[in-house]
């Protein structure tokens, strides 16, 4: 197994990678866990008098199913390096802080301190909205309320039910409830529906026409800015201001047939610079 440490004491970070036959024999052995057993009192004493890194790294091979256990209850196949990795560090915490002569089980100080460091992960780090730190706080007890419930219920609790069990409002926890959907986001292009309809499609209905135009005239603006000031203002009057030939004509003193052969030049000149964009 290998112990990597950043910093010092409870702050240090855990990283474990133990290698494949040492990760079989203590996950194919969890039943070794569930009680202290002398040896590991005494590796705890050992470890509280001297602090030693040989002496951490079996106590965190020892007990280290335990929290990939705790992991596996709080998410899916998708987080659980991250859980692990999560749970490992609240296993250290939890080993740091144990003083093996208040006789107390490890398992029983270990677990609550690898939960809440579970929860403050998901509190903190696994959001892509925004929430604020309250509807978090009441979401995690609502989602704990919410398996007890069904438990002694056999069926799901109503929003009233979850909350006279939180002591909280209806309202809240209905936003608590809602906040489920904001740990992870979703694309809007993304198919809702065997048409291949998308979430944006049905927010807004058919594509708005203005995208479009606002393309098109940026496009004709940059293949505009190619031409010289003269021949750009005479099409803008003919084509935006919707002058005549010979309007035109008279306002910047040319024949008809000079404006006439000035855009006709001018569409050409677009036309191979736009096949060359």
């Amino acid at each position: 197994m290998t112990v990597i440490e950043f910093g010092h004491d409870t702050e240090a970070l855990l990283l474990v990678a133990p290698d494949p036959e040492a990760r079989a024999r203590t996950v194919a052995a969890p039943s070794r866990n569930s009680a202290m057993t002398a040896a590991d009192v005494e590796l705890f004493r050992r470890y509280r008098l001297d602090r030693e890194p040989a002496v951490r790294a079996q106590l965190v091979e020892r007990f280290l199913p335990l929290a990939r256990r705790l992991a596996r209850r709080y998410g899916g196949q998708a987080e659980r390096d991250d859980l692990e990795q999560v749970a490992s560090f609240g296993l250290l915490k939890a080993i740091d802080r144990f003083d093996p002569d208040r006789g107390l089980a490890f398992t029983s100080f270990a677990v609550p301190t690898v939960v809440g460091e579970i929860k403050r992960y998901f509190r903190d780090h696994s959001w892509s909205v925004h929430v604020p730190r309250a509807v978090k706080d009441l979401k995690l007890r609502v989602d704990a309320d919410t398996r007890a419930l069904s438990a002694e219920l056999g069926r799901s609790p109503t929003a009233l039910e979850l909350a006279e069990r939180a002591g909280s409002t209806v309202e809240l926890v209905l936003e608590a409830l809602a906040a489920r959907t904001a740990h992870h986001a979703d694309s809007l292009d993304r198919p809702l529906s065997e048409d291949g309809d998308t979430g944006i499609e049905l927010l807004g209905g058919e594509t708005d026409p203005g995208y479009s135009h606002s393309e098109n005239a940026t496009f004709v603006k940059s293949l505009l800015d190619t031409l010289p000031d003269r021949e750009r203002a005479i099409l803008r009057m003919r084509f935006e201001q919707e002058l005549t030939q010979a309007e035109i004509g008279e306002r910047i003193g040319i024949s008809q047939m000079h404006v006439s052969r000035l855009i006709r030049k001018s569409i050409a000149k677009l036309h191979i610079v736009a096949q060359r964009a």
